[in-house]
């Protein structure tokens, strides 16, 4: 199956600086990817390629097997900036009728497209003008916008990085369903967001990859227990006094699930051992004991850190 998305040896050189050094990227269709890396690594640079709207200086990139910027590559992708721009008078059903016909769209089809899916993005009753939308509201007129060619390839820069939490749950949720409707790809540093709607990454670091695959296949590989552990019992009050008595532990904190404690401990082994002894003299009962998974944090920065 074609990529969605193929990187080839990727250059490019602004005077004596490397935005991009030799960067390979595969892009398999239907996959929501997340393209990490710090301020700076080259994401914005890697999109400007993909989109035509900058030259490499050597490598190739290809969108579904064509050249990007050609007649074929255009009708098959939507692209949405971090920053969307309307025009302040116009309504969200002006803006999505304007794409329509920069597209070409049968008024019949580009109709019912439009009342899709501004409903899609929770935008269908809304007549106010768009000088007037949230931050959060243009974001998701911006991601409307860019799929009102039903884009095989959706691109993404930064969509949630300035908005409050309400406006990034909303963007997050729309990403999620468009699973299976077409390919998201989209640059961030926010790594929440990708552990929340992604299936596969990838990370660069001053135009480099480090790494990508896989969510699960990344984690697999570059994830580190560090004796950190998570433990469940039926008092865990009890056990966390306990438990700050103990050598072997360095610090104790509270779960993500009620009820369980996260321990960062001096060795897997000697707190494997004596965690069952020490539940059983409280006479408490040991529900759960397994090592912690690295977050993707913990991945990017250990690896970010080998690559610098």
């Amino acid at each position: 199956m074609t990529p969605a998305i193929e990187i080839d040896g990727l250059v490019k050189e602004y005077g004596e600086h490397r935005a991009l050094d030799r960067l390979d990227l595969r892009v398999e269709p239907g996959s929501v990817f997340g393209f990490l890396g710090a301020n700076g690594a080259g994401k914005t640079t890697t999109l400007r390629i993909l989109l035509a709207l900058s030259r490499p200086t050597s490598g190739t990139a290809r969108v579904f097997g064509h050249i990007p910027g050609d007649a074929e590559a255009r009708g098959l992708v939507g692209y949405c900036p971090d920053v969307p721009g309307f025009f302040s008078w116009m309504t969200a059903q002006d803006v999505m009728r304007h794409a329509a016909d920069l597209f070409g769209l049968p008024k019949n089809i580009a109709q019912a497209r439009i009342g899709e899916l501004l409903e899609l993005t929770g935008l269908a009753e809304v007549k106010s003008k768009v000088g007037g939308y949230s931050r959060g509201m243009r974001q998701r007129l911006g991601l409307a916008q860019a799929l009102i060619n039903a884009p095989r390839l959706l691109m993404l820069d930064e969509p949630t990085s300035a908005l409050d939490p309400l406006g990034r749950r909303a963007v997050l949720d729309l990403l999620a369903e468009l699973r299976g409707r077409t390919t998201v790809f989209f640059s961030t540093h926010l790594l929440s967001d990708v552990e929340r709607v992604c299936d596969t990454v990838a990370i660069i670091d001053r135009g480099h990859l480090v790494t990508q695959g896989p969510l699960a296949d990344v984690r697999a590989e570059y994830g580190t227990h560090d004796g950190r552990l998570i433990v469940e019992v039926d008092d865990a009050a009890r056990l966390r006094e306990a438990l700050s008595r103990q050598p072997w532990v360095v610090r104790i904190a509270d779960g993500k699930v009620a009820g369980t404690l996260v321990l960062t401990t001096t060795g897997h082994d000697e707190a494997t051992a004596c965690l069952p002894a020490l539940v059983a003299s409280l006479g408490l009962r040991l529900l759960r004991l397994n090592p912690a998974e690295s977050t993707l944090e913990d991945i990017f920065v250990s690896t970010v850190g080998v690559a610098r």
